[in-house]
């Protein structure tokens, strides 16, 4: 990630969460004599998800990954995925604890029994148990908190957060702007350096639908159906699917774009978004956002 992308991010991202904390119900937050209070891991857990309507989950992938919770908190790292080298910057910054958007181990629910004998599980394993490092995975609780978490990130990335609807987060009504102008702004704006894109750039796009990650293609094209946007943007998606959903519907005629952004870049700026919100929770405590970034190179 660029300096400038990190820096316009901390900047913008750090200003959201701090004006949507006066827009949700939260808990009390601790007085001053309690900045001086030890917690532990498991406290910072909880605290968060006292935020989170109807948790805790019966069924989640929001379990810790790696380390023991009940140890003091000495640091926070936020991030989207707990990289070798995010866990080494996490070492070098004497934190403790790093919440992660996305899987440690490779696949979904963070299993490893099939990993057991490999070498690059082994090693990273290893660099967490020798530091004391606790990973636990914030992904289902961020998206079901209200506002979502990631969204509002995304959202104030691009400068959209004025047309946020709550009745419907994921639909936007902004002033018609080329498609070619709101691909020029989103790579700006989130420091990607090439998009996929489905459209006309001359296009206008008014109604902009956005669903940050992986959403699938079922639920990807159930909102094309529901709002006909002009525009879809994705994170990510299955090239069998929503794509083709969209060509076929150009090819009848319909103008209905999609700016696909990449997963981490579409999901990332949410991250930055739980600092401040999270840091209101534990005054007193060092929170940082690492960007593991994209592990692609455009060639």
């Amino acid at each position: 990630m660029s300096i400038r992308r990190r820096e316009f991010l901390t900047t913008a991202l750090t200003a959201l969460a701090g004006s949507s904390l006066l827009m949700m119900p939260h808990p009390a937050l601790a007085g001053s004599d309690e900045r001086q209070e030890e917690l532990t891991i498991r406290q910072v857990i909880d605290r968060m998800l006292a935020d989170i309507p109807g948790a805790p989950f019966g069924q989640t992938v929001d379990t810790v990954k790696s380390g023991n919770i009940n140890q003091p908190v000495k640091g926070i790292v936020t991030t989207m995925f707990a990289t070798d080298t995010v866990i080494e910057k996490t070492i070098q910054l004497g934190a403790n604890f790093i919440i992660a958007h996305e899987p440690t181990f490779y696949n979904h629910s963070d299993e490893t029994d099939w990993l057991k004998d490999d070498k690059v599980f082994l090693a990273k394993k290893a660099l967490l148990d020798q530091h004391g490092i606790v990973v636990w995975r914030f992904h289902d609780y961020l998206h079901a908190h209200r506002p979502d978490g990631v969204l509002m990130g995304v959202l104030t990335a691009m400068g959209w957060l004025p047309y946020y609807n709550q009745q419907e987060p994921h639909l936007l009504t902004v002033p018609a702007i080329p498609l070619g102008d709101v691909i020029k702004k989103a790579k700006k704006q989130l420091g990607i350096p090439k998009v996929k894109v489905i459209g006309n750039l001359t296009q206008s796009c008014k109604r902009i639908v956005i669903s940050p990650g992986a959403a699938g293609g079922r639920s990807q094209i159930g909102q094309l159906q529901k709002y006909q946007p002009d525009l879809l943007i994705v994170g990510e998606l299955n090239e069998w699917e929503t794509p083709e959903y969209i060509r076929d519907a150009r090819h009848l005629g319909v103008k209905m774009s999609l700016l696909v952004l990449g997963h981490s870049a579409s999901e990332e700026p949410g991250l930055q978004w739980v600092v401040a919100w999270l840091q209101n929770k534990v005054p007193g405590i060092k929170i940082t956002h690492i960007p593991s970034g994209d592990p692609f190179s455009w060639i």
